[in-house]
């Protein structure tokens, strides 16, 4: 387990309520070894005048879980994480009202310094919407 900080899916989700976070609808559903899961729904909250899933909602479901999961990887007590870079590739339209995205966030790298995540989001039939990319800083408070 790569995972310094004890959590669950619960207080994951507590910490969220009054953020953007809550905002968006996203929800912690799952934590592994390595991985952590959200959700998100595809509906008025997160697409695009087109009414399609919003390229920037995609990369804050994927920002959201590399930070978290960079945060869980550290002494919180001690130090924090900060986002330095980010990207996304959007490979696939999702048209609101089709339920949920799912973002699973595994680590690429993670150093005493830098961690970097990768993110992919699929639909609910498993194909793939965005991969992301994501870069933290570790730095003392």
């Amino acid at each position: 387990m790569i995972w310094k900080y004890k959590f669950d899916v619960d207080s994951m989700n507590n910490i969220s309520v009054n953020t953007m976070v809550q905002n968006l609808g996203i929800k912690f559903t799952e934590i592994g070894d390595d991985y952590i899961i959200a959700t998100m729904p595809v509906d008025h909250r997160t697409v695009q005048p087109m009414r399609i899933l919003h390229g920037g909602a995609s990369v804050a479901l994927a920002e959201t879980l590399g930070s978290v999961a960079s945060y869980a990887c550290i002494n919180g007590n001690k130090y924090n994480t900060v986002g330095v870079e980010i990207n996304a590739n959007h490979l696939k339209a999702i048209p609101e009202g089709s339920g949920i995205v799912t973002g699973k966030v595994t680590p690429i790298k993670i150093g005493r310094k830098l961690h970097i995540w990768n993110i992919d989001i699929s639909d609910d039939k498993g194909n793939l919407v965005c991969v992301s990319r994501l870069t933290t800083m570790v730095v003392e408070k």
